[in-house]
């Protein structure tokens, strides 16, 4: 297999943060391909976007190590190497990951490359240095703040409404903000928030503690409901491409000045708190003002 990526095409791709939905087919591709593989080879071609929390030079330490799982927590890969070594990956906006023959050429982004025993590579590259990367033991785990502040994961089974409105309750911010924080439900990101609260007809600048019964339960029903549906699609559409963020099927993320899906008016587009929020004024009205 031979995957050719240029930094053009990377340079296309950013600032799409790589949420649970976009995570899990990654983690379904690389199960069968990479677990049980042993690393021969690794380079840190810009060594400082590593966070080392094992004290060896990673580059030597994870040499000779065998891959024994991969998974995803909220918006993080977590790859295991031996029984007591991990590399978490949050990609942040500009990062992502690779999978292609050690032959392919390797993109002016590419930060850290995994040689495997078959002669496949795993790389990870990020346009803006913006993701982090931690090689880690079990117990220097707690120092990854990503990775503890999070909340019960969206694609795992569904909390019941209850318990969802008790994993709100704490919060008093704008809903989007509440939703991509991740310690009430982890894995939605800006991309997800869009899509679930269309689909909830709620408005994105909401304050939480102003939301109905009504509107908590439609909620509720959008936060489990949408990325489930999200992963169908991207498992048709990902495939070996792994290194790109699949968006176009989204109904109103990225789609400001379009059509709403649902009633026709023009899909609204706001920056606010530094990220685009999309959403039908007609389907989610509201207003920035109090009143």
């Amino acid at each position: 297999m031979r995957l050719r990526q240029t930094d053009g095409d990377a340079k296309k791709q950013r600032d799409k943060m790589p949420e649970a939905p976009d995570l899990q087919v990654v983690k379904e591709f690389l199960q069968p391909r990479i677990v049980g593989r042993r690393i021969t080879a690794v380079a840190e071609r810009k060594p400082l976007t590593l966070r080392n929390l094992v004290g060896s030079p990673f580059k030597t330490d994870a040499v000779g190590r065998q891959i024994t799982a991969i998974d995803r927590k909220g918006k993080l890969l977590l790859i295991e190497i031996g029984p007591d070594r991990s590399m978490i990956i949050s990609a942040m906006l500009t990062g992502g990951l690779q999978y292609c023959g050690a032959g392919t050429r390797l993109m002016a982004s590419t930060i850290i490359v995994l040689d495997v025993d078959d002669g496949m590579q795993l790389r990870y590259f990020d346009q803006k240095r913006m993701g982090q990367v931690y090689y880690t033991t079990p117990d220097a785990r707690g120092e990854i703040t990503r990775l503890q502040a999070q909340g019960p994961d969206v694609l795992d089974e569904r909390l019941s409404l209850d318990e969802f409105k008790e994993r709100l309750r704490p919060f008093r911010g704008e809903i989007k903000g509440v939703l991509t924080r991740g310690q009430a439900v982890s894995g939605i990101g800006n991309a997800y928030a869009d899509e679930i609260l269309f689909e909830a007809k709620i408005y994105p600048f909401t304050k939480r503690n102003r939301l109905s019964g009504a509107d908590v339960e439609r909620l509720h029903r959008a936060v489990y409901e949408t990325p489930a549906r999200a992963v169908e699609t991207l498992r048709e559409r990902v495939g070996a491409n792994i290194h790109r963020k699949v968006r176009d099927f989204l109904k109103v993320h990225g789609k400001g000045g379009s059509p709403c899906p649902v009633c026709g008016a023009q899909i609204t587009a706001i920056t606010a708190n530094r990220r685009e929020t999309n959403y039908c004024r007609s389907c989610q009205p509201g207003t920035l003002f109090r009143r």
